[in-house]
C-alpha cells in the first residue's frame, strides 16, 4: 500500500505517514479478581522500514502492544493504526505476519506444507503457492528442506521455517513476538545475523518483542523501552548504529553506550509507582 503523503499549507509534500501509530492507547482486561491495566497512555510513531524492538521486564506489555497492533487484542481507550487502517482492518487486508514465540508448525505437514499453510487458506493457486514458498524458502537459508517435517529440523531452523510462513504472502509488516528467546546464545546469534539480512534483503518494516539488551540494540533502528505494568514507554532510543552490523560490533563504544542507555531506561521505568 502506498504511504500518504501529508500536505504542508504551500502544497509541498511532507514525509510520509507512519505505518504504525498509537495515540493514547490504553488496554485493561477484565479479571475475575478485577481490571488489570496493561497499556497506559502508549503514544509510539513506526516508520515504514523501522526494525523496532520493544523490550522491558516481563508482564510490562510488551507481547499485549503487539497483539494491538496485530488486532487479536483490543484497546479500551485511545487508538492504533496500521498503514491507515484500524487494526481490525490491516488484519483482514493482510497488511503483517505474526511470528510468535514457539514456531507453531503441525507436525503431520512438511515444512512447504506449513509454509504454504496460509496462501492456501488465501485461496493462491497452486502454482504460485509453489513459487511462493521456494523463494521464501530461500530467503531464510532453508531451500532443499521443504520435504523435511519439523521434527526433522533443529530449534532454529523450526524458527526460520515459522519466519518463512509469516513471509509467504508477502506482507510489508512483520510483527515477531520473542521468536528466539528460547534458543541457546550461539543459535541466538546466528539467527540475529539472518535476520538482519533478510531485513535487508526485503525492506519490511520489523516490530520485534524481546527480552536480551544486546538483541535489542544490535537489531534495531529504533529500541522501545517499556516500564511494568502497566506498560508505558519510559524511552525511545534512535539507534546510531550503521544498517550493516556484524556480530562485534556488540564490542564497540557505540553499541556499549546505547545498551547503557537502555538498561537506564529500565532502571527508570522500575521507579515508577503502578
Amino acid at each position: 500500500m502506498k504511504q500518504e503523503k501529508i500536505l504542508c499549507s504551500d502544497g509541498a509534500a511532507d514525509a510520509p505517514a507512519p505505518v504504525i501509530a498509537a495515540r493514547g492507547l490504553d488496554l485493561t482486561f477484565q479479571t475475575g479478581d478485577g481490571p488489570v491495566q496493561a497499556l497506559k497512555d502508549v503514544n509510539l510513531e513506526i516508520e515504514k522500514g523501522d526494525f523496532v524492538s520493544f523490550i522491558g521486564p516481563s508482564g510490562c506489555g510488551k507481547t499485549t502492544f503487539l497483539r494491538v497492533i496485530a488486532g487479536l487484542e483490543h484497546p479500551t481507550g485511545g487508538a492504533v493504526s496500521v498503514n491507515g487502517m484500524t487494526s481490525d482492518e490491516a488484519r483482514r487486508s493482510r497488511a503483517y505476519g505474526y511470528v510468535f514465540q514457539a514456531a507453531g508448525l503441525y507436525p503431520w505437514r512438511s515444512i512447504a506444507g506449513n509454509v504454504r499453510l496460509p496462501l492456501e487458506i488465501m485461496g493462491f493457486s497452486r502454482a504460485e503457492q509453489q513459487e511462493r514458498v521456494e523463494k521464501v524458502l530461500q530467503l531464510v537459508d532453508l531451500a532443499g528442506f521443504g520435504k523435511k517435517f519439523p521434527w526433522q529440523l533443529s530449534g532454529g531452523m523450526q524458527q526460520r521455517a515459522s519466519i518463512a510462513r509469516a513471509l509467504a504472502f508477502d506482507a510489508d509488516i512483520l510483527l515477531m513476538d520473542e521468536p528466539f528467546g528460547a534458543l541457546d546464545e550461539i543459535v541466538r546469534d546466528h539467527l540475529n545475523e539472518q535476520l538482519l539480512a533478510l531485513w535487508a534483503r526485503t525492506g519490511k518494516t520489523i516490530g520485534f518483542v524481546t527480552h536480551s539488551i544486546p538483541e535489542a540494540v544490535y537489531l534495531s533502528t529504533k529500541i522501545v523501552v517499556m516500564s511494568p505494568r502497566p506498560g508505558r514507554i519510559t524511552d525511545v532510543i534512535e539507534s546510531p548504529l550503521p544498517r550493516e552490523r556484524p556480530l562485534d560490533i556488540r564490542d564497540t563504544p557505540e553499541f556499549l553506550e546505547v545498551a547503557h542507555r537502555v538498561r537506564q531506561g529500565l532502571r527508570a521505568g522500575h521507579a515508577y509507582d503502578d
